[in-house]
């Protein structure tokens, strides 16, 4: 690889450093929602097979949460922004689904995790833009089983996706009569119970595969890591200000046109690889 593949790999990291940062502390979403992305860019400009392209993206964006994570629900924590009831009840479902996930995505082809990430970004798009949220200001609640349910579910999905948890958790919250920003800071302390499994599980999965960048440990790639995590712990806290100074009506609003211009972006990488 020349120095300016190298160069420019090394600015895509960078900008999704700093801009998976703010968005983890704004909305609450580990920032991989735009990390994978950006990974999944620069390192199609290099020589490995692009059937492991998504893999490492996601096994490093996971990687890359777990100080993301902590770093924004720290920001979080001293706003009163997180739900440690909700974190008790919902950590050991999440913690499953997030190795049963982490499992999959290690296995399966990069165009599978491609079509989970847009298919599931857009969905929660088209909620978070449209549905009006509820004028109760107590959290509806439901049984246990359901809990359990829905944390499997977000582990599993997060897991495929390489984010923390926001992208699913936040709507969810959001749905239960959660304030927003409660949500989003609940869910970034979620995004750490994510983060360490999904890393570990994707590091165990990638072991002895071929074709993998420099200094890779399983999926996740340490030198790429290098670059995000002083960048994203930073910036998350600027994220965390956003969040709690920005109305609601409008914090939601760009959440969902955000995920809306990932998920096209994904569908036209899944249609270009298709051609």
């Amino acid at each position: 690889m020349d120095p300016t593949h190298i160069a420019l790999i090394a600015g895509i990291a960078v900008l999704a450093g700093i801009a998976g940062g703010i968005l983890a502390g704004l909305l609450g979403v580990g920032g991989g929602i735009v990390i994978v992305p950006a990974l999944y860019l620069a390192l199609s400009f290099t020589d490995m097979d692009p059937g492991l392209i998504m893999q490492v993206a996601v096994g490093t964006s996971l990687a890359s949460i777990i100080f993301t994570s902590a770093s924004s629900s720290w920001g979080h924590w001293k706003k009163g922004a997180i739900d440690v009831q909700l974190l008790k009840l919902w950590a050991p479902s999440i913690l499953v689904g997030t190795v049963g996930g982490a499992i999959v995505g290690g296995v399966v082809s990069g165009q599978v995790l491609i079509a989970v990430f847009a298919v599931v970004a857009f969905i929660v798009a088209m909620d978070m833009i449209f549905r009006k949220p509820s004028a109760s200001e107590t959290p509806r609640s439901f049984s246990r089983p359901v809990w359990i349910g829905s944390g499997v579910f977000a582990g599993a999905i997060s897991a495929m996706m390489g984010i923390g948890g926001g992208t699913v958790c936040v709507p969810v919250l959001n749905f239960l009569g959660y304030d927003i920003r409660r949500a989003v800071g609940t869910s970034a302390a979620i995004g750490f119970f994510i983060g360490v499994p999904g890393a570990i599980t994707y590091a165990i999965t990638g072991m002895g595969q071929a074709d993998l960048p420099p200094f890779s440990l399983g999926y996740v790639n340490l030198i790429l890591l290098v670059f995000l995590v002083p960048l994203t712990t930073t910036f998350a806290r600027v994220g965390v200000s956003l969040a709690h100074s920005i109305p609601q009506r409008r914090l939601r609003l760009l959440f969902g046109l955000f995920l809306v211009a990932t998920a096209v972006n994904m569908v036209r990488d899944l249609i270009m690889h298709a051609m």
